[in-house]
């Protein structure tokens, strides 16, 4: 972990491109309420293939254009051209942005070719070979490795060759067990990796759709948290309490043990994570 501690302490909100105008509207009020933090940076996710383009770019401009922060947008890998990717990072450059989160993404159902890239490294090399420096590239990390990796080792590797394509930065996957950041760091560490891993945090305030979504991508609630979570039924003010509690002492631990900041999966709501960024303590506008 000594690496970590020598890198400023960055903090982000990530969101997703809602499908109607009054989606959008709330991501928008969102927005304004995680101000109060002073991100670094909104990342905006990116629909498989392409789906919400639109929409992506709509986010994106708004944030760039009107809030004073930098916008992140997603790049992934499915259902990419070289030519359609570099339309997109020319408009990005059009638009004054500096940072994108290079992706390899999931394949929808029904699809079953990425397209011109099939890795994250080959996207992140793609950048830099077109824009050279002028985007900050966040790529993700796994700290309880990748579901479809088939051993540690050659997720570590993997996570090696997007650091080594010109990486400046990595963002994990949301965990609820500090042990596994840290020794993933570690692991890092001893293989020459040299930069910010950010740890992704995803506040607790729906039991049912966080067991979907950590089925989905790998993520591990703890038996004991998903057994205390389980217990209180459809109590949702006791979830989120419990959540607050839970999610705030493994930021708490994070921020303690050296972590480079903290990335918010928001769900384009801006209580919860404010939530959490009170009780630690940290400076709010």
């Amino acid at each position: 972990m000594d690496s970590q501690t020598r890198y400023p302490k960055i903090f982000s909100c990530e969101f997703f491109p809602p499908t109607t105008d009054e989606g959008m509207r709330k991501l928008f009020a969102a927005r304004e309420a995680l101000m109060r933090m002073r991100p670094a940076f909104f990342s905006v996710t990116y629909g498989a293939g392409g789906s919400t383009r639109d929409r992506t770019f709509q986010a994106i401009q708004a944030i760039q254009t009107h809030s004073g922060v930098d916008a992140a947008p997603h790049l992934t890998c499915v259902a990419s051209t070289r030519a359609g990717t570099r339309e997109i990072l020319d408009y990005y450059r059009a638009q004054g942005i500096h940072r994108v989160v290079a992706l390899r993404g999931d394949l929808p159902s029904g699809m079953r070719e990425f397209g011109e890239f099939r890795y994250a490294n080959e996207l992140v090399e793609f950048i830099r070979a077109e824009t050279g420096d002028h985007f900050h590239i966040e790529v993700a990390a796994y700290p309880e490795f990748h579901p479809q990796a088939p051993n540690i080792e050659h997720d570590l590797l993997n996570f090696k060759r997007k650091v080594e394509a010109g990486a400046n930065g990595a963002i994990t996957q949301y965990f609820y067990n500090p042990d596994a950041y840290f020794r993933f760091v570690d692991d890092c560490e001893k293989l020459g990796i040299d930069l910010p891993i950010v740890p992704g945090i995803m506040p607790i305030t729906n039991c049912t759709q966080l067991a979907r979504f950590s089925d989905n991508c790998g993520a591990e609630i703890p038996r004991w948290i998903r057994k205390r979570l389980e217990g209180f039924g459809d109590d949702r003010d006791a979830i989120r309490a419990y959540g607050l509690e839970v999610v705030t002492d493994l930021c708490r631990r994070l921020l303690d043990g050296g972590a480079p900041g903290l990335h918010f999966y928001t769900m384009n709501q801006a209580g919860p994570t404010l939530a959490i960024w009170e009780r630690l303590g940290l400076t709010v506008a």
